[in-house]
């Protein structure tokens, strides 16, 4: 029991439309853990992105870099159970270096980027749990729509399928804790049993018998 009182760090990771924000409410309102959200509606540059990446592009991404890393001192300094819509890996391994690959991001910025994060990373704490939604496209674009936010409808399918690439190049790298559900035939957001399933995997990853 003493394992299970110890605070934890668990991360959702995934595709833009993938239901991060939906699953972190569920499980921390399961789990009474706090939740922490990607900081999106207020992000001076998103817009902007969205019609001109190339002029955009690097801004953006030192905007996440520098948000997230100031959002997760904060979490991890304050001792709770904490759960996160998006985690910092997220920004250099799939968004900075798609927009790297795409031209979108010059060799010189892409090598700044890379140099920053690399300097941050010695003083990240990475997740006790990593959970990776993975969702094809067809599902990416439904659920995108169905949430409506104006700047995202100019995202093309072969930048989510270009993500969903580098996503899964990701995660089959990534060495800490990590569960990963395939969420195309899950609607956890209005099923209970569905939720269920994926609170089951947690508890079993987080309070198992070999953990």
């Amino acid at each position: 029991m003493q394992e299970e009182n110890k605070s934890k760090y668990i991360a959702v990771a995934g595709n833009i439309g993938a239901g991060k924000s939906s699953l972190t409410g569920l499980l921390s309102k399961h789990f009474k853990w706090e939740a922490f959200y990607e900081s999106v509606d207020d992000n001076p540059y998103l817009a902007d992105f969205y019609e001109d990446m190339l002029r955009w592009s690097f801004n953006l991404q030192i905007y996440f870099l520098s948000s997230r890393f100031r959002h997760q001192k904060e979490m991890l300094g304050q001792q709770i159970s904490l759960i996160q819509d998006r985690t910092i890996y997220e920004d250099v391994e799939i968004f900075a270096k798609n927009l790297h690959e795409m031209n979108l991001m010059s060799d010189r910025d892409f090598a700044n980027y890379e140099a920053l994060f690399h300097e941050m990373s010695h003083y990240l704490r990475p997740p006790d749990l990593l959970i990776y939604l993975r969702a094809q496209v067809p599902t990416l674009v439904r659920q995108i729509q169905q949430r409506g936010r104006d700047y995202e409808n100019t995202i093309r399918i072969d930048y989510l399928e270009r993500l969903n690439r580098l996503y899964e190049d990701w995660i089959d790298r990534y060495p800490h804790e990590k569960l990963i559900i395939d969420t195309d035939d899950l609607d956890f957001v209005n099923d209970p049993e569905d939720l269920g399933k994926i609170i089951g995997l947690v508890e079993q990853r987080l309070y198992g018998l070999f953990n």
